[in-house]
């Protein structure tokens, strides 16, 4: 029996994989804006968590009233690392809102379950309890025409296993975006509406009485940092519907790109909490995920949020 042998190929074949998804290879991964001073911190130390965003700050004592320099500094240490975090401060609701407040007045949001006063959310999670606000990438009341400027988070109860949070840098997605994507949305807008969120969970009569309160809004794709002057993607899967001006199909496609910036692990910082922890974040520059694979167990949480400012 004759074997033909068979040489080497001259021609590569063609192989491609599906366009609109997350590419490999190296990214840019930068922390600080352009032009922006790196100098040290005097009045804490910062524990970094991650390469661009997530620090953990520590000797902060935040059921204390803030001095302007502390409160000054620690400013600074958020539009830096986009994510604070600070170990068992086991603060009290009264002093978890006086903290918050020293970023601008507080936020209620009727959509979701109050705590001891209406402007402190409380999320009580355990056996039996619909599985809500969980497990989605999302940038909190997108929908609203002054999203929250950032939001203090602190788990009172924590499962024996999971539960974590996880924030995306929506600044380094946007630093890493195709050039050619980069042009079609750079000055874009985006409609953004409570209903798509929600409806996950609630009924049409749960939300019908927030419709004529709640009405879909515009805001950039590319949203402008009012403070760092940095671009950040402002879009994100819970609240944004469709690009203005596009049909339906192509928003669709556009979208579902940029909804999968979030998923890149460099762009992420992940937390395992310990009862007492605070999180203080910018939701202007981020995008979080609560992790829900605790099953049964309890996981009892308060956040308060502070009002922001209309994107530009």
């Amino acid at each position: 029996m004759s074997v033909t042998s068979v040489g080497p190929s001259t021609v590569l074949r063609s192989a491609r994989i599906p366009g609109d998804g997350i590419y490999e290879g190296r990214r840019i991964l930068r922390r600080l804006p352009e032009g922006w001073q790196d100098r040290p911190y005097e009045h804490f130390e910062v524990v970094p968590q991650a390469r661009t965003i997530g620090a953990e700050l520590r000797g902060v004592d935040l059921s204390r009233p803030l001095t302007p320099v502390l409160r000054e500094e620690l400013n600074r240490a958020l539009l830096e690392w986009k994510v604070l975090f600070f170990r068992a401060q086991h603060l009290t609701s009264a002093q978890q809102r006086d903290f918050a407040r020293n970023w601008g007045e507080l936020e209620t949001n009727p959509l979701l379950a109050a705590g001891s006063s209406d402007d402190v959310v409380r999320f009580d999670k355990g056996a039996g309890a619909a599985p809500t606000y969980e497990n989605v990438w999302h940038t909190d009341v997108t929908f609203r025409e002054r999203p929250a400027l950032g939001a203090v988070l602190q788990l009172r109860e924590v499962p024996p296993f999971g539960g974590d949070t996880m924030w995306a840098d929506m600044a380094a997605a946007y630093d890493n975006l195709p050039h050619e994507v980069r042009d079609r949305i750079d000055s874009a807008r985006a409609v953004h509406d409570f209903i798509p969120g929600f409806a996950r969970f609630y009924g049409t009569e749960r939300l019908l009485p927030h419709q004529d309160l709640f009405p879909p809004v515009e805001h950039p794709v590319v949203r402008t940092h009012p403070e760092t002057g940095r671009r950040m993607l402002f879009v994100n899967t819970s609240f944004t519907t469709h690009i203005t001006g596009l049909d339906r199909d192509e928003s669709d496609r556009l979208l579902r790109f940029l909804f999968q910036q979030a998923h890149v692990p460099e762009y992420q910082v992940r937390w395992r909490w310990q009862s007492g922890d605070i999180a203080f974040w910018d939701n202007r520059a981020t995008q979080h995920y609560a992790v829900g694979d605790y099953g049964s167990e309890r996981r009892v949480a308060e956040r308060v949020a502070v009002e922001g400012d209309r994107p530009f």
